[in-house]
């Protein structure tokens, strides 16, 4: 059984105005989020992304369908069991959402002691949490004496306190730069690794995706129109949402226009080359490279790059390839394995 099963799930708001029409947030979306996965939801701003979060842990109630969480159903809980369900969960948030007026050590303490816990219990706790994230120099200190990403550290150890199942990161990153980011990603995937915690991860940021999450759900306009494996879903986008954010991380196959300029630049045939690799045929570049070059041609890269998730490589590159047109038309028909040509641009 899923960790989290979402089935036909509807979020709809009513209208601010008499006679106005009721904002769906959250279109019949069905999902199901195994346990130890990392599951990243992705989308444009307003394609329902947070709200979607927020219905899995019960912050907002579902206006249609069904939402299990490790086997009990979600709508129609009472506030009591609510309380329960959600010490299984932990959130992070974009903000951090910290309590200005407690030290660290208390931030992290305070879901412990909303939880009963004991004196001693939640000491021990605190403390090795504190030292996981590597604050324990920062019990001490407040919240505005810390860096943003001290300050993540801080809500991830604090959604960690009660030893959850799941963690929900809802644009974690997006107020972090580009280097504090890397080690709030790299501790994230410590938690999933170490912990065992599934995380469900909320961005618009497609390197979150590929450097943390195993699997992605592509949002647009409340719906899910594209979910699975991060290399699948990345490497062959089949929707026009789910292009344009790839697109974001790796050049594509270069449109009619930048094919007109690249011609004028570089003399040569343009020739686009698809990579979809796994570990077996990481050379699968090198060995293209140097067949092109066995056959005499003459080539430079003018357009693409490559991508990595967990070992697997795809993307395209557009080269501009000098020689005779046999000797072209020969190295194009003994590919390497993982190598396709994609467009082959005459002018």
């Amino acid at each position: 059984m899923p960790l989290v099963s979402l089935r036909e799930v509807t979020k709809a708001y009513p209208s601010r105005s008499r006679g106005g029409y009721a904002v769906t947030a959250v279109d019949r979306v069905s999902l199901d989020i195994e346990a130890g996965d990392v599951y990243g939801i992705i989308g444009y701003s307003g394609a329902g992304k947070s709200t979607l979060v927020r219905l899995v842990n019960a912050l907002e109630p579902v206006t249609s369908g069904s939402i299990l969480v490790d086997g009990v159903e979600v709508t129609g809980l009472g506030e009591r069991e609510l309380r329960r369900l959600r010490l299984g969960i932990g959130m992070i948030f974009q903000q951090f959402n910290l309590f200005t007026s407690r030290t660290v050590w208390k931030n992290v303490a305070y879901p412990l002691r909303v939880a009963g816990l004991g004196r001693a219990e939640t000491a021990a706790r605190v403390d090795e949490l504190l030292a996981f994230v590597g604050l324990s120099d920062k019990a001490q200190a407040y919240p505005e004496q810390l860096s943003g990403g001290q300050k993540q550290r801080v809500g991830i150890a604090r959604a960690l306190a009660t030893r959850p199942r799941i963690l929900l990161a809802d644009e974690a990153t997006s107020a972090l730069d580009p280097e504090t980011t890397h080690e709030v990603l790299a501790l994230l995937k410590r938690v999933n690794e170490e912990f065992g915690v599934t995380i469900i991860v909320i961005t618009h940021e497609m390197d979150v995706i590929q450097t943390l999450a195993t699997k992605v759900a592509v949002m647009d306009a409340g719906r899910v129109v594209e979910h699975g494996e991060v290399f699948e879903v990345f490497s062959r986008p089949r929707q026009a949402s789910s292009q344009r954010f790839v697109s974001t991380v790796v050049r594509g196959v270069p449109s009619a226009a930048e094919i007109a300029v690249l011609r004028e630049r570089h003399p040569g045939r343009l020739v686009t080359f698809s990579f979809r690799e796994g570990e077996a045929d990481a050379g699968a570049q090198g060995r293209l490279f140097a067949g092109l070059s066995a056959a005499g041609l003459e080539f430079e890269l003018v357009y693409g790059g490559i991508n990595d998730i967990r070992g697997r490589v795809f993307g395209h590159l557009t080269l501009a390839v000098r020689g005779a047109d046999a000797a072209i038309d020969g190295a194009l028909g003994a590919l390497p394995a993982g190598v396709e040509v994609t467009e082959a641009h005459r002018g």
